[in-house]
């Protein structure tokens, strides 16, 4: 086997560590709530989202994909290049995964993975060959690593907004009604715990078909940067997975770290969030579920009793935020030169 078939194999294999640990590390977002209310119990809640994970990549096209896979340009790159460029980033995202995933901190998957692509293309290929999407931009339109970083850092801002009027909302509406409509939230809780992880799987799934297709027109597979249909079942499969572990120490970070969580909470949360989630996907825009799930959680709070949130924590993870890129983007330029230079003295 040459090294190049071989390289191939090694990052299909790290899409699926990629996508499984995304899955572990999101699903416990995703149902936080649904436990801290106690509306659901954890094998339910975790056996909804799985299930509509796995549909979205199947339904809601490829545009993230798209997205992800187009704004570091590596087919000038020869394939040794091109393949370490690929790795590296992947590298860069499980590690800063399962460092944060140790420490309960929810942070974001897809920053992290966005972040590697950037560190290790400008290392490999120069800033020349990474579209930053400005000159787009300025002429009103999103692209490249401009779409990418709107759709990281604007949606937590849209989530905290969409939370925060939706709580404002159902609070309203509440006050009409007596204690039985208690038994209507938690019925309702069954269809946003479902619409969350379909619009999950619509969204951070696409990510690691993007790095495959990456991969393939790298290793010269193909000739234009395309998604094979397998690739789409196995990034299906591999975040469904993960989503079927979870991850406790977040649970109980956003469950009961930032305020205590209600059901109404829980039902805003994830309706909140699923919105937010499928609006960025119908546009191609990737976004973080942990960050959307997170900020939507906070606008809940503070809408209701803003002194009953628990601020040093949330400064704790918005501080997680901003570090994840920086760090992701050192990972992947570190990890590119040392692939590199290993293949250099190999050879």
């Amino acid at each position: 086997m040459d090294l190049i078939t071989l390289l191939l194999i090694i990052v299909i294999v790290l899409v699926t560590v990629f996508d499984f640990t995304n899955g572990f590390h999101d699903a416990a977002d995703m149902i936080a709530t649904a436990i801290a209310s106690r509306a659901m119990n954890t094998i339910t809640a975790v056996s909804i989202v799985s299930f509509f994970t796995f549909l979205g990549p199947f339904i809601m096209g490829l545009a993230v994909a798209e997205t992800v896979g187009n704004f570091v340009d590596i087919s000038k790159a020869s394939e040794l290049v091109g393949e370490s460029v690929v790795i590296s980033a992947l590298m860069a995202a499980i590690s800063y995964n399962l460092v944060t995933w140790k420490l309960g901190i929810p942070s974001s998957s897809s920053n992290s993975l966005a972040g590697g692509l950037v560190g290790a293309g400008l290392y490999a290929v120069g800033n020349s060959q990474i579209n930053w999407g400005i000159t787009t931009l300025l002429n009103g339109q999103l692209d490249g690593v401009m779409k990418v970083m709107a759709g990281l850092f604007v949606s937590p801002f849209l989530g905290f907004l969409i939370g925060f009027l939706l709580m404002k909302v159902l609070r309203h509406v509440l006050k009409r009604f007596k204690q039985d409509i208690y038994s209507v939230f938690v019925v309702s809780q069954y269809f946003s715990v479902a619409w969350l992880g379909f619009s999950h799987g619509a969204n951070d799934a696409q990510k690691g078909m993007a790095i495959i297709g990456m991969m393939l027109l790298a290793s010269g597979h193909s000739d234009t940067f395309t998604i094979p249909v397998w690739s789409i079942l196995l990034c299906a499969s591999a975040i469904t997975i993960g989503t079927l572990f979870g991850g406790w120490s977040i649970i109980k970070t956003l469950g009961f770290g930032l305020f205590h969580v209600r059901l109404i909470h829980s039902v805003a949360n994830q309706l909140g969030a699923a919105l937010v989630n499928t609006i960025a996907t119908s546009i191609g825009a990737p976004t973080s579920t942990t960050q959307v799930v997170t900020a939507t959680l906070i606008g809940n709070g503070t809408a209701e009793k803003p002194r009953h949130v628990h601020w040093q924590t949330v400064k704790n993870i918005i501080s997680g935020w901003f570090l994840n890129m920086p760090v992701s983007i050192g990972l992947g330029w570190f990890y590119c030169w040392a692939i590199l230079q290993l293949m250099s003295e190999g050879v």
